[in-house]
Order: C-alpha cells, then sequence, then structure tokens
C-alpha cells in the first residue's frame, strides 16, 4: 500500500491485545505510522483498556488515535457487532455495561472449550490464557482467536482460517453463543456515553435484511462499507444503502494482527474511511453528548 500523505486517511477498525488482537496498542500506532496513516481508531471488542496507550503513542508519533470499540450483540440468530467513536472514556455507566458484556463472553469461552473438548481436541481454557505470555487484566477479554491460536500450535488444523472453518465460526460444531443485548441497545449504550454508533461489516452477517432491520430501528449514524471481507459489490451494495438511510459511510481493516504467519482479516490500513468520515463522527458524537446533556 502506497503512503498517503496528500489526504487525510484512517483505518477506522482496529484491535490490540485488549481483546483479541495480538499487538500491544502502541504497535498498532507504530505501524499506522508507517504506512503513512493520518489516525487510526482502536475498537477493541467491549473494552476501552488499550486506547489510553495507543493515545500516548500517537501524540509521540504524530498520528491521529480515536477512541472507539466495538460492542457484541445478537439479533435474527447472528452476532452483530456496533462500532462506537469518540465515546466518554470515563463514563461509569459504560465501564459497568462492558464489564458485564466481558463476563458474557468469558462464558462463552468456556462453553467453546467444553465442546472442543467433546470432539476430542485437547484443549483447556489454562492453555489460552498461557498463550498470552502475559496476565489477562480484569478490562481485557480473551476471544475465539486466542482459542483458534492454540488449535494452530497444537496442530489439530494448519492456520487460523481452518480453526474458524472447521471449528469456530458460526455453525461450526465449536461454536458457542449466549444471551446477548441486540444491537439497537448497544447503539443506545454508545449514544449515552456521548460516542457515534456505526454497523460493523453488514456483509458478514450475509443477511441483508436484518441489516436493514438494524437500520431502521436502531438507527445508528454510519455503516462499514469498507472492509477487508468486503468485495466491490458488497462495497457498492452499502454504499447504496447508506446514502438510502442517510448514514455516514466509514470504513477499516479488521486489523487483528499476524498468528501463525496469516493476518487476519486485513492488513492495518488495508481499507479506510472516506475522507470527511472523521469529521462527521465528531459532529454526531457532539449531538449525542448535547442529546444526553
Amino acid at each position: 500500500m502506497e503512503k498517503q500523505t496528500t489526504r487525510e486517511s484512517y483505518d477506522l477498525h482496529t484491535h490490540t491485545q485488549a481483546s483479541d488482537g495480538m499487538n500491544k496498542p502502541a504497535e498498532n500506532v507504530r505501524l499506522a505510522k508507517e504506512k503513512g496513516l493520518t489516525g487510526l481508531a482502536i475498537t477493541d471488542h467491549d473494552t476501552v483498556a488499550g486506547i489510553a496507550e495507543a493515545q500516548l503513542a500517537g501524540k509521540e508519533l504524530g498520528v491521529d488515535v480515536v477512541p472507539g470499540i466495538e460492542i457484541s450483540t445478537r439479533a435474527g440468530g447472528r452476532d452483530i457487532h456496533v462500532l462506537g467513536y469518540f465515546l466518554d472514556l470515563e463514563d461509569e455507566r459504560l465501564l459497568e455495561r462492558l464489564a458485564r458484556l466481558r463476563s458474557v463472553r468469558e462464558e462463552r469461552n468456556g462453553l467453546i472449550i467444553a465442546k472442543l473438548q467433546q470432539l476430542g481436541l485437547a484443549i483447556t481454557l489454562e492453555e489460552v490464557k498461557a498463550g498470552l505470555t502475559r496476565p489477562l487484566r480484569p478490562d481485557e477479554s480473551l476471544g475465539r482467536p486466542h482459542i483458534a491460536d492454540v488449535l494452530v500450535r497444537k496442530g489439530y488444523v494448519s492456520d487460523m482460517r481452518e480453526a474458524f472453518d472447521r471449528y469456530l465460526a458460526e455453525g461450526k460444531p465449536g461454536y458457542a453463543s449466549l444471551p446477548r443485548i441486540a444491537p439497537e441497545e448497544a447503539i443506545a449504550w454508545i449514544r449515552e456515553a456521548g460516542g457515534s454508533p456505526v454497523l460493523a461489516h453488514p456483509g458478514l452477517y450475509g443477511d441483508d435484511e436484518l441489516v436493514r432491520s438494524i437500520l431502521e430501528h436502531g438507527k445508528p449514524d454510519g455503516i462499514e462499507v469498507y472492509h477487508s471481507d468486503h468485495g466491490p459489490e458488497e462495497e457498492l451494495r452499502y454504499a447504496a444503502m447508506a446514502e438510502q438511510y442517510g448514514l455516514i459511510v466509514t470504513g477499516g481493516s479488521d486489523y487483528h494482527g499476524v498468528r501463525q504467519g496469516v493476518v487476519f482479516h486485513g492488513e492495518l490500513g488495508g481499507r479506510t474511511a472516506p475522507p470527511g468520515t472523521l469529521e462527521r463522527l465528531k459532529q454526531a458524537a457532539s449531538a449525542a453528548r448535547i442529546e444526553e446533556n
């Protein structure tokens, strides 16, 4: 990817060790600098734990770090993710809500491990945690990529993609899900914390009627049109949907780092938001704060 220095370039979807990414937050910022990005968002699953470190690195390197999150929800029998930007990171109500979500994620991890054991795979939650090579903080969380990492290291699968395709993806024998909040509730939480909510990677849900229902009932500010797992057809389709519903068009790589030589989902900076997106998200977040006050 060529360095982009003549106009703003933001990757608005990246993960760190605070959830299921491989890199420390500061490393994501360093990569953004290396790739010539104006900035990036840290959007870890159900936690804001990695943002402070990233923002400190951003100040040192001259990279704009957008405070973000990706909240796990469920609708229509599918896992749905809602991104949030410019939230108040010290909002006590939000932090309490996120802690509850992480406890559900921890319980789900236990169910996944149990299913894998029933399939004859010798894997334990202790092994998954040991793979971090560091203590897991209370405001951090484990995810399926951590479990997939152990499956690869133990030789049950050849790489991360096979781990998901055979065992961990939705509908596969090792998949597990627990009751979660609805997307509409996550959208409300983000606004109540002074942020701007965006529906993440709609193309991954395989159900555009469900996507439309979420947009109509939840009324997020934006939709992630540009994503590493969206092809040209999806980009055109969701850009048209954004225009129809008057939504902000966003974009990001969903970068999780490199595991066993495989980048998951895409390279940092491989997808970016259109120029002007950041200002529109800021304005929407400002409107949410005014409404809350």
